[in-house]
């Protein structure tokens, strides 16, 4: 009778043991489940249909996708991730943002255990790895691409064709202005400062000399003052005009209602914005273009700036390590790939997926063909004070008229000299 009642009160405990595991992971019989965290509260009718194809592959394994609100995700994720009630796969931000979790070992190294890795594009790798140690903490499971989105009917009604010079684009903004259009979609309200950054790469990469300045930033050889960098930022100012009126006091949902319902011609934006904006209307037809070169540029070719938008990486203290590696692995597969980019209207990074949407199919093209890294996202982010923090809350200020281009040059790199290194 003891014995008996010693082996129940065992497998009790051990069922309670199993119900404590990161991320709330219970073994039903021989079934895992595994939890699987995101910042993407707006995608889960999607991951549920992707995730179920997962499980049919792999029945013994049970997915539950658990999004947080994405202002509040990183705060969430490091705490999740420092106790016992952490997911067992979660996702990952990317290049500054994901260093926190590595420094503090709560992601298991994917090298050597994730085979598919190695045929993956090494610049969209660079946004999963340690920064220090090199080491690869994630599946990249997506990028990013940044143009102008137009709409092909307001075009046509005003006789405007994608612009091939710098002019033509100027040119094309005073008719659909004159017109009682909006330009340009642009928002600089408290909600929209993260965008301003954005909108700067999509008119000034090829202004302040793309990559190889990039690669002159980070060997120390220039610096952000630079007068073609400075000279990118006045671009931003002279476009204004061209703004939405009370362009600091506008708010995301705004500039994509704008666009949405056709009183904004241009949208400046990321490749994230396609769905949403066809979302709320589905009728719209867009169209994308590559700015040109502004008059001065170092680089003549219109350039597409990206970046890895992050990745899927398996949590050090989960109780089920083999089964997130499988989730892992599975995420790196084609298979995994053309149903993301199917299901999301994204650019999957998984290697050999095209785009069913032929414009995302455009975008990729831009990329593969021009692409540039947006590079105050993927190199001047490892530190505080972050530089594209530091960047878009000074043009916030000179779109308001507080200060000048130059002035934000200054501030930008007195900035990330407090903590950037050149040649590290």
């Amino acid at each position: 009778m003891i014995r008996r009642w010693i082996a129940g009160a065992i497998g009790v405990l051990a069922v309670a043991l199993a119900a404590c595991a990161p991320g709330g992971g219970e073994a039903d019989g021989d079934k895992v489940t595994l939890s699987l965290w995101s910042w993407r509260v707006e995608d889960v009718k999607a991951y549920e249909k992707i995730l179920a194809t997962f499980e049919k592959s792999h029945p013994k394994i049970h997915v539950e996708f658990k999004p947080f609100q994405a202002t509040e995700y990183n705060t969430i994720l490091a705490t999740g991730l420092s106790g016992s009630a952490g997911p067992d796969v979660a996702q990952l931000r990317a290049y500054g943002g994901l260093q926190p979790l590595v420094e503090a070992g709560r992601l298991v190294p994917l090298d050597g255990k994730v085979d598919a890795l190695s045929g993956f594009d090494a610049k969209l790798l660079e946004g999963a790895k340690g920064h220090k140690d090199g080491k690869i903490y994630g599946v990249p499971f997506a990028y990013q691409t940044l143009q102008v989105l137009y709409n092909k009917k307001l075009f046509g009604d005003n006789g405007i064709q994608p612009p091939a010079t710098w002019d033509d684009m100027i040119a094309a903004a005073g008719r659909l202005k004159a017109a009682g259009i909006t330009p340009f979609a642009v928002a600089a309200g408290p909600d929209a400062t993260w965008t301003l950054p954005i909108v700067h790469e999509i008119f000034g990469n090829a202004r302040y000399g793309s990559v190889k300045f990039r690669d002159a930033l980070l060997s120390g050889a220039r610096k952000f003052t630079d007068p073609d960098f400075t000279a990118s930022i006045t671009l931003l100012k002279d476009l204004e005009p061209y703004f939405p009126k009370d362009v600091a006091a506008v708010k995301i949902p705004d500039v994509q209602a704008l666009f949405a319902t056709g009183r904004a011609a241009m949208y400046p934006t990321g490749s994230f914005d396609l769905a949403p904006v066809l979302a709320a209307n589905p009728s719209l037809e867009v169209g994308a273009f590559q700015v040109p070169p502004p008059p001065g540029s170092p680089v003549t070719a219109p350039v597409t700036p990206g970046w890895a938008d992050g990745s899927f990486g398996v949590n050090a203290g989960s109780a089920h390590q083999a089964e997130a590696l499988e989730l892992v692995r599975w995420m790196a597969t084609p298979e995994f790939g053309q149903l993301y980019a199917s299901e999301l209207k994204q650019l999957s990074a998984v290697p050999g997926v095209t785009p069913s949407d032929p414009l995302l199919a455009e975008m990729a093209k831009n990329y593969a063909a021009n692409g540039a890294p947006y590079t105050l996202l993927v190199d001047f982010r490892y530190g505080q004070p972050n530089g594209d923090a530091v960047f878009r809350d000074e043009v916030q200020k000179m779109l308001i008229g507080q200060t000048e281009p130059k002035a934000v040059a200054e501030s930008l790199q007195k900035g990330v000299e407090q903590w950037f290194k050149p040649g590290n």
